[in-house]
């Protein structure tokens, strides 16, 4: 299992440098947990720099992919490793996502980088 976090997403959509390293992951559907705070991110981005019918098209692209809705144990994680790791709110609940599935984030975020369960890309 997979989560690719709201960097990888947006670096995908906009076709940055990195698009490429994500997409295996995105594409592959039956392993991709998409976190609803990474929808809303992803959203919110592409709301403002495509409009509203760009970000419509993508979230529901982004929910081909197992939504993952932010439930009490998820929260209740994310604030312990949002303490531990020092990672703000978003980060914290995308984390915990992926750890509470067992799986691998994928990221351009510095905020992640020498984390377990984390494949950190370095943005070009």
């Amino acid at each position: 299992m997979h989560v690719v976090d709201s960097s990888g997403w947006i670096e995908f959509f906009v076709g940055g440098h990195n698009a490429g390293l994500f997409d295996a992951k995105i594409q592959d559907h039956q392993n991709l947990l998409v976190p609803t705070i990474v929808l809303h991110e992803v959203g919110r981005f592409l709301i403002r720099k495509g409009g509203r019918d760009a970000a419509l098209e993508a979230t529901l692209q982004m929910q081909r992919g197992l939504v993952v809705d932010l439930d009490a144990s998820i929260a209740f994680l994310a604030a312990r490793l949002g303490i531990r790791y020092q990672l703000p709110s978003a980060d914290s609940i995308v984390y915990a996502t992926a750890q509470s599935h067992s799986a691998t984030l994928w990221t351009q975020d510095d905020d992640f980088q020498k984390l377990p369960g984390v494949r950190y890309i370095r943005k070009r």
